[in-house]
């Protein structure tokens, strides 16, 4: 463990989430406070390396933003890895490495989720000391139980559900609800179960439309007034049909029943995170100043059984946590008479 005042910058990459700031604020606290580190804040993801956009902070920057959605740094999906067409550097993650040197940084905290755990693997074999805190509202980065923002999203969603209840029962339709989820359906599911979804479609399970428009006709005809069908977006559809048009558009033209759909859509990824989520990133930030003081990289922070520790990146990048088709809420929620698309 070096006694060398360290420098380090913190970036938030990728789509915006709830609960950044809160991360933000946990390393920038900690490195200050514990540790006596510097700590500046890089502008728009990976963009703000390229071009050396930094902002210092302190503790009275860092004061106040706890509770606010979204990142006061910004973020971008720009990938230094990936050449995309009208690039000018042709070797972005050399300059990367050129201006962690040249801004005097002795370590770099990469907030993202699996690209951007990606990208912090990568940049860990050029030699850049790294530590990754995974964020997305889709819960699926590999290795560790929970990421920050799900919490929020869930909560987002699960309202909006609670909401639609009183719509369809008022106009007794079957009322299909799009929720993000490309590869992964934990929010589709756990919103679907916490509001009492009666069908739930995520992309790990395959379904089949006659076994859906079946659990729809049975539940008319024991009288149910109305239904609700909870869809993740990265559901197969073929030919890139949006999955909340595609399941409803086939529901009623399969069962003659009066359907609408309702797509959350960017609602899920703003506003202020949860207290859940507040927690979460600040044992997160935290953790992550901890491993710089103790000159540990190349690892992501992670929960596992509610103990917080890390994982390598190298271990994390490429892999994506999905919801086991045999999993015990999935079970449960069989056992529940929840619709999962199967016969």
């Amino acid at each position: 463990m070096s006694d060398k005042k360290k420098k380090i910058g913190i970036l938030s990459a990728g789509g915006d989430c709830p609960g950044i700031n809160a991360t933000i604020r946990g390393i920038g606290k900690t490195a200050i406070v514990e540790y006596g580190m510097e700590v500046v804040g890089i502008a728009n993801g990976f963009t703000g390396l390229l071009e050396k956009d930094v902002i210092p902070l302190n503790e009275s920057l860092l004061s106040g933003i706890l509770t606010l959605g979204g990142t006061i740094l910004g973020t971008s999906r720009m990938k230094p890895f990936k050449q995309q067409e009208g690039d000018i550097v042709s070797d972005k993650p050399q300059l990367i490495k050129q201006n962690y040197k040249e801004l005097g940084l002795d370590a770099l905290v990469c907030i993202g989720g699996n690209g951007t755990q990606k990208t912090a693997n990568l940049l860990h074999k050029e030699g850049l000391n790294i530590v990754g805190i995974p964020k997305t509202i889709d819960n699926d980065v590999w290795g560790t139980d929970v990421t920050f923002g799900f919490d929020t999203a869930l909560n987002i969603a699960t309202e909006a559900i609670d909401r639609l209840h009183t719509t369809a029962n008022s106009h007794k339709r079957v009322m299909v609800i799009e929720v993000m989820g490309h590869n992964a359906g934990w929010l589709a599911l756990y919103s679907g179960i916490a509001a009492g979804g009666d069908v739930i479609l995520i992309p790990e399970l395959d379904y089949d439309l006659d076994a859906v428009a079946n659990c729809l006709l049975e539940r008319s005809r024991k009288k149910k007034p109305y239904s609700i069908v909870v869809v993740a977006e990265g559901i197969k559809t073929g030919k890139k049909k949006n999955a909340g048009a595609y399941i409803a558009k086939k529901i009623r033209k399969m069962t003659g029943l009066e359907t609408r759909e309702t797509v959350l859509g960017y609602i899920q990824r703003g506003g202020s995170p949860t207290p859940g989520d507040r927690i979460l990133a600040t044992r997160y930030g935290s953790y992550a100043a901890q491993m710089i003081h103790q000159d540990v990289y190349g690892v992501m922070v992670a929960i596992n059984g509610n103990k917080i520790g890390s994982v390598p990146l190298e271990e994390v990048a490429g892999k994506l946590r999905l919801v086991e088709p045999t999993s015990g809420l999935v079970n449960k929620a069989l056992r529940m008479g929840v619709c999962l698309g199967g016969k």
